[in-house]
Protein backbone atom coordinates (compact mmCIF):
# COMPACT_ATOMS: atom_id res chain seq x y z
CA UNK A 1 0.00 0.00 0.00
CA UNK A 2 1.49 3.32 -0.97
CA UNK A 3 0.78 6.68 0.50
CA UNK A 4 0.26 9.65 -1.87
CA UNK A 5 3.20 11.43 -0.29
CA UNK A 6 5.47 8.56 -1.41
CA UNK A 7 4.56 8.92 -5.09
CA UNK A 8 7.05 10.42 -7.51
CA UNK A 9 6.61 14.17 -8.08
CA UNK A 10 4.51 15.02 -11.11
CA UNK A 11 5.60 17.22 -13.97
CA UNK A 12 4.35 20.80 -13.68
CA UNK A 13 0.85 21.18 -15.04
CA UNK A 14 0.25 23.31 -18.08
CA UNK A 15 -0.82 26.79 -17.05
CA UNK A 16 -4.54 27.52 -16.90
CA UNK A 17 -5.75 30.99 -17.88
CA UNK A 18 -2.27 32.42 -18.51
CA UNK A 19 -1.21 35.65 -20.10
CA UNK A 20 0.32 34.49 -23.40
CA UNK A 21 3.18 36.49 -24.90
CA UNK A 22 4.23 35.87 -28.49
CA UNK A 23 8.02 36.06 -28.67
CA UNK A 24 10.39 35.92 -31.65
CA UNK A 25 13.44 37.84 -30.42
CA UNK A 26 12.51 41.09 -32.19
CA UNK A 27 12.52 44.45 -30.42
CA UNK A 28 8.72 44.58 -30.60
CA UNK A 29 8.35 41.12 -29.07
CA UNK A 30 10.76 42.07 -26.26
CA UNK A 31 8.54 45.06 -25.44
CA UNK A 32 5.47 42.82 -25.60
CA UNK A 33 7.11 40.32 -23.24
CA UNK A 34 7.89 43.09 -20.73
CA UNK A 35 4.27 44.30 -20.91
CA UNK A 36 2.90 40.73 -20.60
CA UNK A 37 5.14 40.11 -17.59
CA UNK A 38 3.69 43.16 -15.87
CA UNK A 39 0.13 42.11 -16.71
CA UNK A 40 0.71 38.57 -15.41
CA UNK A 41 2.23 39.94 -12.21
CA UNK A 42 -0.58 42.46 -11.63
CA UNK A 43 -3.35 39.92 -12.28
CA UNK A 44 -1.70 36.97 -10.51
CA UNK A 45 -1.81 34.86 -13.69
CA UNK A 46 0.93 32.60 -15.04
CA UNK A 47 2.94 33.79 -18.04
CA UNK A 48 3.17 31.55 -21.12
CA UNK A 49 5.86 32.64 -23.58
CA UNK A 50 5.16 31.25 -27.05
CA UNK A 51 7.81 30.90 -29.75
CA UNK A 52 6.57 29.70 -33.13
CA UNK A 53 9.06 28.37 -35.68
CA UNK A 54 7.69 28.80 -39.21
CA UNK A 55 7.50 25.76 -41.44
CA UNK A 56 10.53 25.88 -43.76
CA UNK A 57 9.73 26.97 -47.32
CA UNK A 58 12.24 24.49 -48.71
CA UNK A 59 13.35 21.10 -47.55
CA UNK A 60 16.85 19.70 -47.93
CA UNK A 61 16.69 15.90 -47.58
CA UNK A 62 20.46 15.83 -47.01
CA UNK A 63 20.09 17.62 -43.66
CA UNK A 64 18.22 15.69 -41.02
CA UNK A 65 18.00 17.10 -37.51
CA UNK A 66 16.04 15.01 -35.02
CA UNK A 67 12.89 16.77 -33.82
CA UNK A 68 13.86 16.47 -30.15
CA UNK A 69 17.29 18.01 -30.83
CA UNK A 70 15.76 20.95 -32.72
CA UNK A 71 13.24 21.55 -29.97
CA UNK A 72 15.95 21.32 -27.29
CA UNK A 73 18.04 23.91 -29.18
CA UNK A 74 15.07 26.26 -29.56
CA UNK A 75 14.11 25.91 -25.90
CA UNK A 76 17.71 26.51 -24.77
CA UNK A 77 17.88 29.66 -26.92
CA UNK A 78 14.49 30.82 -25.68
CA UNK A 79 15.39 30.31 -22.03
CA UNK A 80 18.61 32.30 -22.53
CA UNK A 81 16.61 35.05 -24.28
CA UNK A 82 14.10 35.14 -21.42
CA UNK A 83 16.86 35.44 -18.85
CA UNK A 84 18.13 38.49 -20.74
CA UNK A 85 14.72 39.94 -21.62
CA UNK A 86 12.47 39.53 -18.60
CA UNK A 87 12.56 42.65 -16.44
CA UNK A 88 15.01 42.44 -13.55
CA UNK A 89 12.13 43.28 -11.20
CA UNK A 90 10.23 40.12 -12.21
CA UNK A 91 9.06 38.60 -8.94
CA UNK A 92 10.44 35.16 -8.10
CA UNK A 93 6.87 33.90 -7.61
CA UNK A 94 5.84 34.61 -11.21
CA UNK A 95 4.96 31.31 -12.83
CA UNK A 96 6.64 31.35 -16.29
CA UNK A 97 6.09 28.61 -18.89
CA UNK A 98 7.57 28.26 -22.37
CA UNK A 99 5.86 26.80 -25.45
CA UNK A 100 7.70 26.12 -28.69
CA UNK A 101 5.68 25.15 -31.77
CA UNK A 102 6.29 24.69 -35.48
CA UNK A 103 3.75 26.01 -37.97
CA UNK A 104 1.78 29.06 -38.96
CA UNK A 105 2.35 31.64 -36.21
CA UNK A 106 -1.22 32.96 -36.10
CA UNK A 107 -2.84 29.54 -36.07
CA UNK A 108 -0.42 28.14 -33.48
CA UNK A 109 -0.96 31.15 -31.21
CA UNK A 110 -4.73 30.73 -31.59
CA UNK A 111 -4.39 27.04 -30.68
CA UNK A 112 -2.32 27.86 -27.57
CA UNK A 113 -4.77 30.57 -26.50
CA UNK A 114 -7.70 28.14 -26.82
CA UNK A 115 -5.86 25.16 -25.32
CA UNK A 116 -4.87 27.09 -22.19
CA UNK A 117 -7.99 29.29 -22.04
CA UNK A 118 -5.75 32.34 -21.97
CA UNK A 119 -6.85 35.48 -20.17
CA UNK A 120 -4.95 37.65 -22.67
CA UNK A 121 -2.58 37.50 -25.63
CA UNK A 122 0.19 40.10 -25.88
CA UNK A 123 2.02 40.66 -29.17
CA UNK A 124 4.45 43.20 -30.54
CA UNK A 125 3.30 45.48 -33.33
CA UNK A 126 4.66 44.51 -36.76
CA UNK A 127 7.90 46.28 -37.56
CA UNK A 128 8.05 45.69 -41.31
CA UNK A 129 6.13 47.99 -43.64
CA UNK A 130 5.03 45.00 -45.73
CA UNK A 131 3.03 43.66 -42.77
CA UNK A 132 1.06 46.92 -42.66
CA UNK A 133 0.04 46.35 -46.27
CA UNK A 134 -0.63 42.60 -46.46
CA UNK A 135 -1.55 41.91 -42.85
CA UNK A 136 0.27 40.60 -39.82
CA UNK A 137 -0.02 37.96 -37.14
CA UNK A 138 -1.13 40.58 -34.61
CA UNK A 139 -3.90 41.87 -36.91
CA UNK A 140 -5.12 38.31 -37.61
CA UNK A 141 -5.11 37.51 -33.88
CA UNK A 142 -7.03 40.68 -33.04
CA UNK A 143 -9.82 39.43 -35.33
CA UNK A 144 -9.76 35.72 -34.47
CA UNK A 145 -8.48 35.13 -30.91
CA UNK A 146 -10.92 34.02 -28.22
CA UNK A 147 -9.40 36.33 -25.61
CA UNK A 148 -8.40 39.99 -25.39
CA UNK A 149 -5.41 40.83 -27.61
CA UNK A 150 -2.96 43.56 -26.67
CA UNK A 151 -0.65 44.85 -29.41
CA UNK A 152 2.33 46.66 -27.91
CA UNK A 153 4.00 49.27 -30.16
Amino acid sequence: MSDESEQAPRAPATPAHPVVAGYDGSTASRRALAWATGLARRTGRPLLVAYITPVPLSYDPGIVVPEAEREADVLAWLRAELADTLPAATPAGLNVHVASCIGNAARELARLVDEHQADALVLGAPEQRLHHLIGSVSAWMARHAHCPVVIVP
